[in-house]
């Protein structure tokens, strides 16, 4: 009966330590430079994008005028 519960213990032990083991992930970083001729911030020129997309979807749908 001991060497069973040595035995579970050390099987615990070891299945504890291995499944909390991080693993190395290389982290990546990409630089993009901006070409702004305009002193916009980045929601401005977000937004002005999403409305572009927003008209260009509009105007495929059509008008029901």
């Amino acid at each position: 009966m001991k060497k069973i519960v040595v035995l579970f213990a050390l099987t615990a032990l070891t299945a504890g330590l291995t499944s909390c083991r991080e693993t190395h992930k290389e982290t990546v970083v990409k630089e993009v430079e901006v070409d702004s001729t305009d002193d916009s911030g980045i929601m401005e020129r977000a937004g002005a994008e999403v409305d572009k997309q927003v008209n260009e979807e509009i105007d495929k749908i059509g008008d029901d005028n």
